[in-house]
C-alpha cells in the first residue's frame, strides 16, 4: 500500500527554526577558538584555565540575566529531575572541556580536534541506530563530513611518540563521548526546565569543577580592559548564546543532525583565521572545506520535517461521476415500470 504525505505549515516552520538554531550555534562556536586563543595570549593563562573561565563566564552571565529578569527557578515535584539534568550537563561540560584540552597538551590542536569533533557525530549515530532512530542517508553524510574534516584539519606533525598520540586520542575520544552524551540527553527535555536554566547553572557548575585542575597551571591574570572584554566575548557568543541555541534546537531536531551541524565550528574557525589572521588554506584544506560544507548542507536538507502520512491506494484515483445522493423515490424509470406491472 502506498502512502500520500502532507505536512502542516506549522510543522515545517518549527523544524526549520530548530535547524536554524543548530546552524547558528555551530557558527558561534567557530568564533570561540580565536577568542579563547587571544584571551590566553593576553592573560598568559593555560588552555584549561581559559576553558574554566569560559564556562564560569557563560554560565554566570545567564544566571545574572535570569535573576535580573525575575525568572523562577525549577521548584515543585519535578524539580529533582530538573536539577539532576543540570548537574549532569555541568559535569559532562567539564569532562568535555578538560579531556579536550588535555589531549591538546599531549600532542596538537589538529589531532585533538580531528578526533573529538570527528568522533562525536559517529558516537551519536551509533546510539541512534541502537535505539532504532537512525535517519536515512545519515551514514553517508557522516562519512562525507569526516573526509572533509580530515582534509581541513590535517594530520599532526611534530614527531610525537606513540604513547603520547595514543593517550591524546583516548582523551579526545572521551571528550567526544561527553559532547555526544550532552547531545543525546539534550534531545529529551525535562518538563519545566528551560534551556537558559540548563546552560546557566550547568556551565557554572562545570566551571567550578574545572577550577581545581586549572589551578595547577595558574589562574591569576591582570584584569585589564582587553582581558575583561575578551572574557565577556568568549562567555557570551560561543558559550552562553551558542549552547542555549544548541539545546533549543535539540528540542525539534534529531541528535544525529545536531552533531553533524556542529561540524560548522572548525569550518567557521578556518574561514575566520584566513580572513582575520591571514592564514593560507592549502589545496587539500580547501577541498576539505568544500566537502564539509556539502555535508552540512545535506544534513540541513535531510532534517526537513517528515510530513504526516495518510494511507492511499497507490494508484491514481478515478473521479466518480456517479451521483452520490440518493434519488428521490420513484424517480427511476425502471422503478416506475416495475410499479406499473405490479
Amino acid at each position: 500500500m502506498a502512502v500520500s504525505v502532507t505536512a502542516s505549515p506549522a510543522e515545517r516552520r518549527g523544524s526549520r527554526s530548530h535547524v536554524l538554531f543548530l546552524i547558528l550555534s555551530g557558527l558561534l562556536w567557530g568564533t570561540g577558538g580565536l577568542t579563547g586563543t587571544e584571551l590566553g595570549r593576553v592573560t598568559g593563562l593555560s588552555a584549561l584555565a581559559v576553558a574554566a573561565y569560559r564556562l564560569l563566564a557563560g554560565g554566570g552571565l545567564i544566571v545574572v540575566f535570569r535573576c535580573a529578569a525575575g525568572r523562577r527557578w525549577p521548584a515543585g515535584p519535578g524539580s529533582r529531575a530538573a536539577w539532576t539534568r543540570v548537574a549532569v550537563t555541568g559535569l559532562l561540560a567539564a569532562a568535555f572541556q578538560g579531556c579536550y584540552f588535555s589531549a591538546v597538551s599531549l600532542t596538537s590542536v589538529s589531532l585533538a580536534t580531528l578526533v573529538t569533533i570527528g568522533a562525536a557525530p559517529v558516537i551519536v549515530q551509533v546510539v541512534e541506530r541502537i535505539r532504532g532512530r537512525g535517519r536515512r542517508g545519515a551514514a553517508r553524510t557522516t562519512v562525507l563530513a569526516l573526509c572533509g574534516l580530515g582534509l581541513l584539519v590535517g594530520l599532526p606533525s611534530g614527531g610525537f611518540g606513540y604513547s603520547a598520540v595514543l593517550a591524546s586520542a583516548g582523551l579526545a575520544t572521551l571528550a567526544a563521548a561527553g559532547f555526544a552524551t550532552v547531545t543525546v540527553i539534550g534531545a529529551s527535555p525535562v518538563p519545566g526546565l528551560d534551556d537558559l536554566t540548563v546552560t546557566g547553572f550547568g556551565f557554572t557548575l562545570g566551571g567550578l569543577v574545572l577550577l581545581p585542575f586549572a589551578a595547577l597551571s595558574g589562574l591569576a591574570f591582570r584584569p585589564g580592559p582587553t582581558a575583561i572584554a575578551l572574557l565577556i566575548a568568549l562567555g557570551t557568543g560561543p558559550t552562553a548564546v551558542a549552547y542555549t541555541l544548541y539545546f533549543r534546537g535539540l528540542r525539534g531536531a534529531p541528535p544525529g543532525t545536531a552533531a553533524l551541524l556542529a561540524l560548522l565550528e572548525p569550518l567557521t574557525a578556518t574561514v575566520l583565521a584566513a580572513l582575520l589572521l591571514g592564514d593560507r588554506l592549502s589545496v587539500p584544506g580547501m577541498a576539505g572545506a568544500v566537502l564539509l560544507l556539502a555535508a552540512v548542507v545535506q544534513t540541513a536538507l535531510l532534517a526537513a520535517p517528515r510530513p504526516a502520512v495518510t494511507p492511499s491506494t497507490g494508484r491514481p484515483r478515478r473521479r466518480s461521476w456517479r451521483r452520490t445522493s440518493p434519488r428521490p423515490s420513484g424517480s427511476s424509470p425502471r422503478l416506475r415500470r416495475s410499479a406499473e406491472r405490479r
